[in-house]
């Protein structure tokens, strides 16, 4: 398989290395700022070897990277986060590209696991009203969004599960929060490549479940399976898909 990559940082760099130890080719490297990119845009040359695309660049240009990409009849995979938004435009865009698409808040297999390990705890909680929830996240200092989408995804879970909660507080709190309230709250520090806790809280004690990355090679090997198991599809996917289908 070959894979063109969009957006050249630190997962963009990741991507590339892992690939190569997996026998996949990197087609091609975009990114209009880097200088060691060999393309600065989407464009059919670009594009012209690659099966699937992956995208790790930036939240306000995904909207347009997969308007490029589908015009161009490539299948994509996107791990950039803070663009949903615009998840409707791309849902329309894919249908009518007829092209194969795949995103996720995070492609770590281990944090698709925990979601679905906190998707059956927050079911048993729902019983018993005595447990409160909270849920915080911490990354290295130069993430650009807050809180993660992974924290974002962990929080809708809690919210479809915990029939008490009702909305997600994001922000500082200057005032005591409210019992259908369920707080999120993220830290950036250092070199964090990624923790997140989700915690059930009652007078008599406190459970917590967690997720500790130790680098980003958990996120690009998610990416290229992701990759692999989209050539040759069409339709608009989510992690969960692939997930559910890596599982039978």
């Amino acid at each position: 398989m070959k894979i063109a990559i969009i957006g050249y940082g630190k997962m963009g760099h990741e991507i590339e290395r892992l690939a190569k130890t997996k026998g996949i080719e990197v087609a091609a490297v975009i990114d209009p700022t880097d200088s060691s990119a060999a393309f600065k845009e989407i464009n059919k040359e670009a594009l012209s070897q690659a099966d699937v695309v992956i995208d790790f660049s930036v939240p306000d240009a995904v909207a347009e990277n997969v308007r490029r990409v589908s015009s161009l009849g490539k299948n994509m995979v996107v791990g950039t986060t803070g663009w949903y938004n615009s998840l409707n435009d791309v849902k329309d865009l894919v249908k009518k590209s007829n092209i194969g698409f795949i995103y996720s808040p995070n492609f770590s297999i281990g944090v698709n696991l925990f979601f679905r390990i906190v998707d059956e705890s927050s079911k048993l909680v729902n019983k018993i009203s005595d447990y409160d929830v909270f849920v915080y996240e911490g990354h290295h200092n130069q993430k650009a969004d807050s809180p993660s989408g992974t924290a974002r995804a962990l929080g809708d879970i809690i919210l479809r599960n915990v029939k008490r909660k009702k909305r997600l507080v994001f922000d500082k709190l200057d005032r005591k929060i409210l019992p259908e309230e369920l707080h999120v709250a993220s830290f950036r520090a250092g070199f964090i490549p990624g923790t997140h806790v989700v915690g059930f809280d009652s007078e008599a004690d406190t459970i917590e479940l967690k997720h500790t990355a130790r680098s980003r090679a958990g996120f690009a090997l998610g990416a290229l399976l992701a990759a692999q198991w989209l050539k040759g599809k069409t339709g608009f996917f989510t992690m969960d898909d692939f997930i559910s289908d890596f599982f039978k």
